[in-house]
């Protein structure tokens, strides 16, 4: 532990460091995240696959990691079963660790998980030239073992986040059909907690032949455009009156079936203090959110309007139909951690999909 260490950014800038985890080198996009606690859940997030991420908090380590096969029927205290992140960028790193759900430090779990890591850099500065330049390439070298840049973004994360097969949790009256583009335990979590029935499928499944109650899209890591089979299935499924919520890279990948357009934001939004406003009511909320990617406002056509707008920079952060139960959100309604302002979106989901497998009966007793 605590071999010299760099981190190179493609501008040419470099800091210099000190390692702690896995001492190994690797590269990635450099992103920054603003929240003060959560570093297990964001570390496990599949939506930072492919990226070095630099915590803007100062102190990292301080209460270790809770357990990490403990379930209550997904893993309770992380967002997915491994470390998702390329490497992670410090401050100050604590090797003594306080907590009383604490099984082990953050360096010999990612140690574990295989994630370099470097401490000793001045997060803001390094923040304050990602915000000015935006995200950019980046690598992590122990020793001067050099390695050349890796852009992640040209490769289709998603298939390498998403489950390979079908994976059924719960026994609810509600069937829900979640597409899995790197899904977050808590989503799953917060659907379970509503009686259903959740039916997990990899990203490329043709879920159009199936029969389910209400159709869920996941967030993810990534360029939406990659994920083409997804978009040409939501396509089909946009025909249907089925009620559809998506999230994250779920709300991109709807936009994109919808014919309208995506782009990579300068630095993208990561943080637990995200403001967003609900158009419709003029209610603003705090969100917490991990995205590279926008939709574009103004491509959206026909019967799709915005839902959502971040109050910051005026992007979109979700839009839904004007006549069919479809809606989505940019940011993170199930937030874990991070605040819990917008969790009624999983109940107005759930109140469609119920409204509308009573008027399927209606319709099939009358016919």
């Amino acid at each position: 532990m605590n071999k010299n260490a760099k981190l190179i950014l493609e501008d040419g800038t470099i800091f210099n460091g000190k390692s702690f985890g896995h001492e190994h080198s690797k590269a990635g996009e450099v992103v920054f995240n603003t929240a003060m606690t959560g570093y297990p859940e964001s570390l496990t997030d599949p939506s930072y696959k492919g990226q070095i991420l630099v915590a803007t908090y100062p102190l990292i380590g301080n209460y270790g990691v809770p357990d990490s096969s403990e379930k209550d029927n997904i893993l309770r205290f992380y967002e997915s079963n491994k470390i998702q992140i390329t490497g992670f960028v410090i401050s100050e790193y604590s090797k003594e660790y306080s907590h009383w759900n604490a099984r082990k430090s953050l360096n010999d779990w990612m140690i574990d998980n295989k994630v370099p890591g470097i401490f000793g850099i001045d997060t803001r500065e390094l923040t304050k030239i990602i915000r000015e330049k935006g995200s950019m390439l980046g690598k992590i070298i122990i020793e001067e073992n050099d390695i050349p840049f890796y852009n992640p973004n040209k490769e289709n994360l998603v298939d390498q986040v998403s489950v390979n097969d079908k994976q059924v949790y719960g026994n609810g009256d509600i069937k829900i059909m979640l597409v899995d583009c790197g899904v977050k335990n808590n989503i799953i979590r917060n659907l379970l907690d509503r009686n259903t029935t959740v039916i997990r499928v990899p990203w490329d499944y043709d879920f159009t032949k199936d029969d389910y109650d209400g159709l869920f899209i996941s967030n993810g890591p990534g360029d939406p455009v990659q994920c083409l089979t997804t978009i040409e299935n939501l396509k089909i499924a946009f025909e249907d009156k089925t009620p559809i919520f998506g999230i994250c890279l779920g709300n991109q990948l709807m936009a994109l079936a919808s014919g309208a357009k995506t782009y990579k934001l300068k630095y993208g939004h990561r943080s637990h203090n995200q403001p967003v406003l609900e158009v419709n009511t003029n209610r603003a909320y705090i969100t917490s959110q991990n995205h590279g990617y926008a939709v574009d406002n103004e491509s959206l056509q026909g019967d799709w309007i915005p839902n959502f707008i971040n109050l910051n920079d005026n992007s979109n952060e979700g839009f839904k139909h004007k006549s069919k139960p479809f809606f989505s959100t940019q940011f993170h309604p199930e937030a874990y951690g991070g605040p819990t302002d917008t969790e009624f979106l999983f109940d107005d989901f759930i109140s469609l999909v119920k409204t509308n497998k009573i008027l399927n009966k209606n319709d099939f007793k009358n016919k």
